[in-house]
């Protein structure tokens, strides 16, 4: 009996420290001791970047910042493990945040993006021209590219079912006033009256805030700035002009963009004739290079 007993503790103890062994191996990742946990250790450096802040340019004014880039060496180890071959292309990220961001910054107006994103951005500001959004509209789903429409209060309040087919089609709605005033002119009280008044009448249209102000004719004072600021609004301008207004061929009209695009342009058109026209083109021939995002995602600092 007592021989018994002795082997079934001795039965017992091999179990109990194999079981002990196991956990031991669990709680400490295998990818801590192997080889190629260590090379992709002793290589993230090369894929990481430190994130930028956002700064104010004596140019263009606010730069919006950018995420860094860090490699998360456990998720990484479980992508490459079953081949157990080092892979950049199963790398993966975490992003980074810069420690100042837009909101930051002091009052200034914004021209573009962050120059080491690869993405442009149309801004499309309306006054007039209801006959050619409808046509613009089709081109931007056929290609599933979202754009910015500025539009005027007073264009909103006379062609409601126009803002409606925007807004249905998700596009960010934008701020440019209402009546298409100079906002240089304007007090600081008056160009927030103005946009008070214009955001009113857009909210009727959209469940988001109105957060992007584009002034008309680009015309803009410090007191405009301050006046978008206070109402939680950001002013935007561009550096890319199609200057559609002036009724350019099609051909002038993307040779402009084409010769003057850049990482991060704000790329600015309205609704008319030539721009209905161009717009399918110019879209096949900037997506060769760059994305087409709206200004949330090109001023965001996300990666």
């Amino acid at each position: 009996m007592h021989g018994i007993i002795k082997i079934i503790a001795a039965i017992l103890l091999v179990t109990i420290i194999v079981t002990v062994q196991q956990d031991q191996r669990r709680a400490v990742p295998a990818a801590n001791t192997s080889s190629l946990y260590e090379e992709i250790k002793e290589k993230q450096k090369g894929y990481e970047f430190p994130p930028e802040n956002a700064r104010i340019d004596k140019v263009w004014k606010k730069i919006p910042g950018l995420n860094g880039r860090k490699v998360n060496l456990e998720k990484s180890y479980e992508n490459m493990k079953k081949s157990n071959t080092f892979d950049e292309k199963k790398l993966v990220y975490d992003q980074v945040e810069p420690e100042v961001k837009l909101e930051d910054l002091p009052a200034a107006p914004i021209y573009k993006g962050n120059e080491q994103k690869n993405m442009v951005t149309f801004l499309i500001n309306v006054s007039w021209g209801a006959e050619y959004i409808p046509s613009m509209l089709e081109t931007l789903d056929k290609h599933q590219v979202k754009a910015n429409f500025f539009i005027d209060g007073a264009f909103a309040r006379d062609n409601p079912s126009h803002v409606q087919m925007i807004e249905e089609k998700n596009h960010l709605i934008g701020s440019h006033g209402f009546g298409h005033p100079d906002f240089y002119t304007l007090r600081e009280s008056s160009a927030k009256e103005n946009l008070v008044k214009t955001n009113e009448l857009l909210a009727s249209f959209s469940d988001e805030p109105i957060r992007w102000f584009g002034p008309p004719s680009g015309s803009f004072s410090n007191e405009t700035v301050t006046a978008a600021e206070s109402l939680d609004m950001l002013t935007i301008l561009w550096t890319v002009d199609t200057i559609d207004w002036k009724k350019p061929t099609r051909e002038v009209l993307l040779e402009r963009v084409q010769n003057n695009v850049h990482n991060g342009a704000t790329i600015l058109m309205h609704p008319t004739k030539v721009t209905s026209e161009s717009l399918d083109p110019l879209i096949t021939q900037l997506k060769k290079n760059y994305q087409i995002v709206t200004l949330d995602v090109l001023m965001s600092e996300k990666r």
